[in-house]
């Protein structure tokens, strides 16, 4: 009802959308903790897309059905394109980050109805504190009465009656107490509108083209958001209980019960990280309690709809806030920030991100800061020179150590070779091809991954330029995957078979070995030097 009212639309909606949800998701779901229905990102990415388009407040419920069932659509349109995988290049990190800032904007969005305030709708955690302050005065003693007394008995039954519904408790408890004082001392509640809610059916959305064409950017973000929120909560759950999340079957459920919610003029269904940490925290084992739970909405729609008039929006409120602050884990803040700077940074651009900005924006800001200080990683190989000492032991080669006789170089090449770190590579071996007495460079492949355009762009260069300064270069180890960039690119006939030697499972050393005889006959002379070059081990920042 809460993500109702934030949407903008009238409290049956999310009744509708989070009893439907839960009936018809755990069926196909593969979290046995997720609680399927409306969520305090979707109903703020709602508000923003009807608002955006003009749609009134008033027309908003005629809309709806048509733009959940295209949220329903990108579901198992990603699902049946095995989409969901984008999910692997979403660190725990962002995750973290993510469900620390929507805790943090469910508490924010609910302090206005718990002081009694009256003011407009925002999609960020900023500007909403920040008309909040502005409004302080108006504060009404009554609601933040009531609000104050809701989070005293909820913290109360959770601390002695752990066991209990202290939820449901609660709100009861305070919606006879607010009752009784109407009644009886003349006190004036502000309670919720139950207009409309008993007034239930399923039809098929009307289908209007134009339409569809205007709903499609907020259906498309709708579902992208709720896939990104519903997937970081149920692997949250997941790995505290030890079990694993099929990201395609996530993305099934969460299109059929969005399909089911647009029959019944439901809000987009989410995994709500809200009611999913209660339903985890309450000892729930099997997605059986999530139909339970939808069950359970819907007969209390049928039998209890007149007294959701009664519910003040302050004990609401103030239950609303006590399960968003659930969602913020100092233990695991705490361990995030400490581990690596990287991941330190990366928790900070989601968290600010969804504090200053909306939380969809906060989720790209804080995967983009990941993958750049992931490529900002991989993008710097080193090479670092090994020879043998006086005492016959091979040691990092100190400047003093100069050639004197012609020397093979082996690069050890480990890694991923991509655009990234292709102009650092060459640049470093053109500093190598340079170096005194040097004849041979033996490039070792068999570590190297992932080669692309740039990366044979880079070696045809450095053959090249090798070649002009008297060099040569040979290659060992060279693995499938790298011998058919070599193929496709030309490398392959610019090197020369005669110096190219491929990876033998059944002997790991042979490649090795030829190359270097190889290697010998290009020098031409009894003795050389043979110097390692490897990259060497960089300690997490």
């Amino acid at each position: 009802m809460a993500y109702a009212m934030i949407a903008g639309l009238p409290v049956q909606a999310g009744l509708y959308g989070s009893a439907l949800g839960s009936v018809s998701a755990p069926w196909f779901a593969s979290s046995r903790f997720l609680i399927a229905g409306p969520s305090n990102a979707t109903a703020v990415l709602l508000l923003s897309g009807m608002a955006t388009l003009n749609i009134p407040e008033g027309q908003r419920l005629a809309v709806l059905p048509v733009l959940v069932m295209m949220v329903a659509t990108v579901f198992l349109l990603g699902a049946a394109l095995n989409a969901g995988v984008i999910v692997r290049y979403i660190s725990r990190t962002v995750i973290t980050g993510y469900v620390t800032a929507a805790g943090c904007l469910i508490v924010a969005n609910q302090i206005k109805n718990v002081l009694g305030l009256h003011i407009a709708r925002d999609s960020t955690l900023f500007s909403t504190v920040w008309h909040t302050l502005q409004a302080l005065p108006e504060t009404n003693p009554v609601a933040l009465a009531t609000g104050a007394s809701t989070l005293v008995l909820y913290f109360l039954l959770r601390r002695f009656l752990p066991g209990l519904p202290h939820v449901a408790i609660t709100l009861t408890v305070v919606t006879a107490a607010t009752t009784a004082l109407t009644h009886f001392a003349g006190l004036s509640f502000e309670t919720l509108s139950a207009a409309g809610v008993g007034d239930f059916s399923l039809a098929l959305p009307q289908v209007d083209l134009e339409l569809c064409s205007k709903l499609a950017s907020p259906a498309i973000a709708i579902a992208f958001l709720a896939f990104l929120e519903s997937t970081s909560i149920a692997k949250t759950l997941a790995a505290r209980a030890g079990d694993t999340i099929d990201v395609r079957q996530h993305m099934i459920s969460l299109g059929i019960a969005n399909a089911v919610s647009a029959l019944g003029r439901g809000m987009p269904v989410s995994g709500s990280p809200a009611r999913s940490t209660l339903n985890w925290s309450s000892g729930a084992h099997t997605p059986l309690a999530n139909f339970i739970s939808g069950l359970l909405v819907i007969a209390g729609i049928i039998t209890l709809s007149p007294l959701i008039a009664l519910i003040p929006k302050a004990g609401l409120g103030a239950l609303v806030i006590a399960v968003g602050l659930a969602l913020i884990d100092p233990r695991t803040i705490a361990q995030v920030v400490r581990t690596t700077r990287s991941d330190a940074a990366t928790f900070a651009a989601t968290a600010i991100g969804g504090i200053l900005f909306p939380l969809d924006t906060a989720i790209f800001l804080g995967v983009l800061t990941s993958l750049l200080l992931f490529l900002h990683k991989v993008a710097q190989p080193k090479l670092v020179e090994y020879a043998f000492n006086q005492r016959g032991e091979l040691a990092e080669k100190t400047s003093e150590q100069a050639r004197t006789v012609p020397a093979v170089s082996i690069v050890h090449v480990e890694g991923d070779l991509f655009f990234g770190a292709a102009d650092v590579f060459l640049e470093q071996m053109r500093l190598l091809v340079q170096t005194e007495n040097l004849k041979v460079i033996l490039l070792r492949m068999r570590n190297a991954h992932n080669l692309d355009a740039s990366a044979a762009f880079a070696i045809a260069e450095l053959v090249k330029f090798a070649r002009q300064n008297g060099r040569d270069v040979v290659v060992s180890g060279l693995q499938p995957d790298a011998e058919a960039v070599f193929r496709r690119s030309g490398l392959l006939d610019l090197i020369g078979e005669q110096n190219i030697f491929r990876y033998t499972p059944e002997n790991v050393t042979l490649c090795t070995r030829d190359a270097l005889k190889r290697a010998q006959q290009i020098i031409g002379a009894e003795k050389a030097d043979i110097i390692l070059f490897a990259k060497p081990t960089i300690p997490e920042d």
